[in-house]
């Protein structure tokens, strides 16, 4: 028997970041994946602006973007339309990196801090109690037990944990299939969404060159999930929409992909939390699965880690349903919004092109343009924090500031390494170190000087990077005690 605080159920990108959050906070996480090895096939490959936010915040953008030549994307796209990522108050275009170089990079530094990573250890049972979780998983050297106090169920769209539950999945079974390869082309470079009239669409997005990442569908969409896809079925789909400008050189790998849409009722169930595709499932559209999915890891780390070194407020596991659960809803809604704007089944309506002209035309004015990128990249998120002040930044993202602290330049976002909470003082007076110094195991305070760009003189920011108070009528000690539970004795 193997024995950790945190069982995390599933070596994808959402499981991973879970257990490198615990492991930052001082909990002993493990992670269980029924794989012997990474899948190559990176079914994502892109990181939008908030996601290299919070990579930065943790020190591992910088170390990713060192694994490879990942060209950056600052024009993203709706349903093959258009989206200005520039327009977006942060120093972070999107990165596309495939979800592969993802993984690698965070179960190495797992492996690296001693976090133990089982591979080939397939769940085939659980049982919760009120204070602890077994699992029961077939691993390579026979039946062996995993028990800790919590589970983290990051185990795909299929999620054994959620079978094992018996919990419901709600919402729609795909009706269509369409392809996702990685390929070698020939001829003109292509960019986003191109379509034929007779319903054939395809995307393209840079890999690592020469290699381009590829979605293609329309008509002709039946074939089962688990189906095979072979180059001369590719080759097809590429033909429809750009005739002979596209040729394909290499497929390198391929898999099928559904417009299926589904989402838990909870993200909760006693000591097991789901997070990730385990969660909700969607149109893998715009990246946008691979990156809420590491935002829900990221605000449930920091909160599991607080309950298992007892000093969590009460309800505040609970807050991980109240804040991704209506995050991963609006995901649903804007994909599915995406798959009719862009016919993903390939109908060939002919309303459509009229619909497309006047979302084009919306996008043109700038208030428009501004909430969709927001909305896409996932900086526009903005949780409900019971007791708030009025100020419109609590609940957002803290700011990605250029400050002075102790006479040096400090990005806001290098004060986060530490996976700690942070209240930024950034009063003349250092008002708030007496205050500060009953919370100083979980909380760090940094003094600096004031900003122009942050009319409070001070916030108090989460361990996920996102504000839970600024200086107004509540007191600072108030919002310590809500989000960071009772002062050190």
């Amino acid at each position: 028997m193997a024995a950790a605080d945190v069982i995390v159920v599933g070596a994808g990108p959402t499981g991973l970041m879970a257990a490198a959050e615990l492991m930052l906070a001082g909990a002993r996480p493990m992670v269980l994946d029924a794989l012997t090895a990474r899948n190559p096939m990176s079914r994502a490959g892109v990181i939008h602006c908030r996601t290299a936010e919070l990579f930065d915040q943790r020190g591992l953008l910088e170390p990713l973007l060192a694994t490879g030549d990942y060209p950056t994307t600052e024009i993203g796209h709706f349903a093959g339309l258009p989206v200005d990522y520039r327009v977006t108050p942060t120093r972070h275009p999107a990165y596309n990196v495939p979800q592969g170089s993802i993984e690698q990079l965070l179960e190495a530094r797992l492996v690296d801090a001693g976090v133990p990573v089982f591979r080939g250890h397939r769940v085939v049972d659980m049982t919760a109690e009120a204070d602890r979780v077994t699992v029961t998983a077939n691993a390579p050297d026979g039946v062996v037990l995993h028990r800790g106090r919590y589970l983290v169920a990051a185990d795909g769209g299929r999620s054994t944990i959620r079978k094992i539950l018996g919990l419901d999945f709600p919402g729609r079974q795909g009706s269509s299939t369409a392809i996702t390869a990685e390929a070698v082309l020939a001829g003109r470079t292509r960019q986003g969404l191109e379509r034929s009239r007779d319903g054939h669409w395809v995307i393209q997005f840079p890999l690592e060159a020469p290699v381009r990442r590829l979605v293609a569908g329309g008509p002709g969409g039946a074939a089962p999930r688990d189906a095979e896809v072979s180059a001369d079925e590719l080759r097809m789909r590429l033909r429809a929409v750009y005739g002979d400008e596209v040729e394909l050189v290499a497929l390198r790998r391929a898999a099928r992909i559904d417009d299926s849409a589904r989402q838990i009722t909870s993200y909760r169930v006693g000591q097991v939390f789901f997070a990730g595709d385990a969660a909700h499932i969607h149109l893998p559209l715009a990246g946008q699965g691979l990156n809420t999915g590491l935002g829900d890891a990221v605000n449930l780390g920091w909160k599991l880690a607080a309950a298992v070194h007892g000093w969590a407020p009460k309800g505040l596991l609970d807050t991980y349903q109240t804040e991704r659960h209506p995050v991963g809803a609006r995901v649903l809604a804007n994909t599915q919004t995406q798959g009719l704007l862009m016919d993903w089944a390939g109908t060939g309506n002919a309303d459509l092109p009229a619909v497309r002209g006047l979302l084009a035309e919306l996008l043109r004015v700038p208030e428009a343009m501004g909430w969709l990128a927001g909305m896409m990249t996932g900086l526009d998120i903005r949780y409900d924090i019971p007791g708030g002040s009025e100020d419109p930044l609590v609940g957002m993202r803290m700011p990605d500031l250029d400050l002075t602290v102790a006479g040096e330049h400090r990005r806001s976002h290098s004060l986060m390494h530490t996976g700690r909470g942070l209240l930024l003082d950034l009063t003349s007076s250092g008002q708030f170190s007496d205050p500060a110094r009953a919370w100083a195991d979980r909380v760090d305070h940094v003094r600096a000087k004031p900003h122009e760009d942050v009319p409070s003189t001070a916030m108090l920011v989460r361990p996920d990077g996102h504000v839970c108070w600024t200086s107004g009528p509540k007191e600072v000690e108030d919002a310590l005690r809500s989000w960071f539970g009772a002062p050190a004795t």
